[in-house]
């Protein structure tokens, strides 16, 4: 998640903007991209308790800090992203244009976790900033114990008025049926002229689903640390580190070219990233717009045919809400020709 919601805004803008990657990128690193393994903790943890605060802190670490004034690349219709970390391997695809909704699916076979989001970002401009609502279901399954952690993302804020800037912020909620423990979090940023409130903080409690029972509460910021306390004991904690998961990353190298596909974004975006990082504005704008029509005459041909574009890797539903949702067609991603280096 990060900095991908900012493709959301209501235009299009020239490539002046742009980050060199796509937002189904931005979007896949927030799994991948960690400088530490937080993801394989949540099933290594012996009791449910730890597990469910391993899954916490996991959940946090999924947020990257947003960059103000630059957006990356609307996704095509059928764009993948598919990228290995050690036995974690990510798949993405963009599963619709209008509106834009992204499916991700991970798995880690050695580990038996198994990753499957649906997100689609719905913008409301409030006069003042621009909240870009994150709907769609977030599945994190850890399948030797037998458990699903059901949650959901906070929203984006685009502060326009009185000072620019971007935020999360909202509330997220965790649950896991089969331990039945769930999670309350509220992500918060400055107040309105930036006397109140504490920028990134994050606050909130697990608790047991029958009894309503607080056992723990944890407070702090998302971008620094997370402190929990225990409220039988009354000790405390830091269950997360941003400095772990940020220190240490490696960019991700091509392992494979030959099973690189068509539909990687780095291989449709590729002459733009170029040019965005050559600062060719003329050829940037040209390779852009050559995409964007390239993607309108499928468009047309699908039309004129009565054909039905149906995405390669998820099945899709929609409910009467208008609330997307998917489910990957395998059990297991494959190893992605493109790697993220350990060392």
């Amino acid at each position: 998640m990060g900095i991908s919601m900012w493709v959301l805004l209501f235009v299009q803008l020239p490539p002046l903007f742009n980050l060199p990657k796509s937002h189904l990128q931005c979007y896949g690193e927030t799994v991948y991209c960690m400088g530490t393994d937080m993801l394989s903790r949540c099933n290594q943890a012996d009791s449910p308790v730890d597990r469910f605060i391993s899954v916490v802190a996991w959940n946090i670490s999924t947020l990257r800090p947003p960059i103000f004034g630059f957006v990356p690349y609307n996704p095509i219709l059928g764009e993948t992203h598919h990228v290995s970390r050690a036995n974690l391997n990510v798949l993405l695809e963009q599963i619709s244009h209008h509106p834009p909704v992204s499916a991700l699916h991970a798995t880690d076979e050695k580990q038996k976790i198994q990753l499957i989001w649906c997100q689609q970002c719905v913008p409301k401009f409030n006069g003042i900033a621009v909240v870009n609502e994150v709907r769609g279901k977030r599945q994190l399954k850890l399948l030797s114990r037998g458990e699903t952690y059901e949650m959901n993302s906070p929203n984006l804020l685009i502060r326009i008025l009185p000072t620019p800037g971007v935020d999360w912020d909202g509330d997220v909620r965790i649950r896991c049926p089969e331990n039945g423990l769930e999670a309350e979090l509220h992500y918060g940023h400055k107040s309105f002229l930036g006397l109140r409130g504490s920028h990134r903080s994050v606050k909130g409690k697990i608790l047991e689903t029958s009894t309503k029972r607080t056992l723990f509460e944890f407070n702090g910021n998302w971008d620094r640390t997370v402190t929990m306390k225990d409220n039988t004991s009354g000790k405390l904690t830091v269950i997360y580190n941003a400095e772990e998961v940020y220190s240490g990353l490696k960019t991700p190298i091509v392992n494979d070219l030959q099973g690189v596909r068509s539909t990687e974004s780095a291989a449709v975006w590729s002459e733009l990233s170029e040019a965005l990082m050559r600062h060719d504005w003329e050829k940037a704008n040209e390779t852009k717009n050559a995409v964007e029509e390239k993607q309108r005459e499928l468009l047309r041909e699908r039309e004129s045919k009565g054909e039905t574009w149906v995405p390669q890797h998820f099945t899709l539903t929609r409910n009467k809400d208008g609330v997307w949702d998917c489910l990957p067609i395998h059990q297991w991603v494959p190893p992605a020709p493109i790697i993220v280096p350990l060392s």
